[in-house]
């Protein structure tokens, strides 16, 4: 079966630039899958609740140097850029405008919020596009058992050969679009989880910083 499916990617087989095609998508779609991974559980993730613990003693104490601090020492990470965007802006005044902290999360959020999303979008296009394209071999093969079958002694070479196309273009359709829409499916779930915690986190800094000086 494995020799038959590698065999599919050679010019003897008549669907093979279909199967070249989702193969490229693929390769693609794995690309997208890993450095989506890196980026969000690696780079960007940060233990929330903890992390804000930390900062919640720290702005309580009126200690906002540790804190910015803390929040520089996470480097990349999404929810302690907007922290310290807050924290920074709250530092400066002896009186903490609510307006002047909530535009300086604003545009934090603003700037990395779209950095959380970024290419997950063309996973779902690259499985459907897989899908698609299978069909369309599929539709190919089937086209050439038919012309086989149709013709005055039709060979059942040819005949078998039409359906090989089909089945095998259905199958590498299937194997590119499914890990390429379950991809998508976690990642982006754990892009809104991320986004959501900014979002409940953020507003819960500023009050804190509001009320504390």
């Amino acid at each position: 079966m494995v020799s038959k499916f590698f065999f599919a990617f050679t010019p003897r087989f008549d669907g093979y630039v279909f199967m070249w095609i989702m193969l490229f998508f693929g390769i693609a779609a794995v690309a997208i899958i890993i450095e989506r991974t890196l980026f969000l559980w690696v780079r960007s993730n940060v233990n929330a609740n903890l992390f804000m613990s930390e900062i919640r003693k720290l702005v309580s104490a009126g200690d906002f140097k540790k804190a910015v601090a803390l929040c520089k020492s996470a480097g990349q990470k999404a929810l302690p850029q907007v922290v310290l965007a807050a924290l920074i802006e709250a530092e400066r005044k002896e009186i903490v405008d609510f307006r002047a902290v909530q535009n300086a999360v604003d545009e934090a959020a603003l700037e990395i919020i779209p950095r959380l999303g970024k290419r997950t979008g063309y996973l779902a296009q690259l499985g459907n596009l897989s899908t698609l394209t299978g069909l369309t071999g599929t539709v190919y093969g089937l086209i050439i058992s038919f012309e086989a079958a149709g013709a005055t002694g039709g060979g059942a070479e040819t005949l078998a050969a039409g359906i090989s196309t089909a089945m095998f273009c259905t199958l590498m359709g299937l194997v590119v679009a499914l890990p390429s829409i379950l991809g998508y499916t976690i990642i982006n779930a754990k892009a809104n989880d991320m986004v959501d915690e900014i979002d409940e986190h953020s507003v819960k800094l500023i009050h804190l910083l509001t009320g504390n000086r």
